[in-house]
């Protein structure tokens, strides 16, 4: 594949990559702060049909242009850089896999809580704890991420 299509396809996917994660992390957490258990539902459904449709394919086309890109220009394995952008990259997936679970998690406890007109459940809060926690090291590790690919330190 041409590298600059190459190239171009790996900045898009990563800027939707990082855009999406933001865009659900703020929505899921604005209507978490505001209580609503009907909201939160709502919001969580878009959420997790969001990284169904653009966050897991944004992550596999990371995965491969990134692959590709490295072994047409050639860059050897062993830099630091790109082995510091793979292990931060496993990072995020490891934190992103359990989000995945706990938006689903978090989606059906509020669901319920307003189907039976009752209070988010402390199982509810304790989801959103875990989901909010996890989130840090993955946003960070992004943000790593694109620092190594511009600076490619030695």
């Amino acid at each position: 594949m041409d590298y600059l299509l190459l190239k171009w396809i790996h900045i898009l996917s990563s800027t939707l990559l990082f855009g999406t994660g933001l865009g659900i992390a703020f929505f899921m957490w604005v209507a978490h702060l505001r209580g609503d258990a009907r909201v939160i539902a709502a919001t969580a459904r878009t959420v997790v049909i969001a990284d169904a449709c653009f966050t897991a394919p944004a992550v596999l086309v990371q995965f491969v242009t990134g692959l590709l890109l490295s072994a047409q220009l050639g860059w050897p394995v062993e830099a630091f850089w790109w082995r510091a952008s793979l292990s931060l990259f496993f990072v995020v997936g490891i934190c992103w896999l359990p989000v995945l679970w706990l938006q689903v998690r978090a989606r059906d406890l509020a669901r319920i809580s307003a189907e039976v007109g009752t209070d988010l459940t402390s199982t509810y809060r304790r989801t959103m704890r875990a989901w909010f926690w996890l989130g840090w090291p993955a946003f960070l590790s992004v943000l790593a991420i694109f620092w190594l690919m511009v600076l490619k330190p030695v």
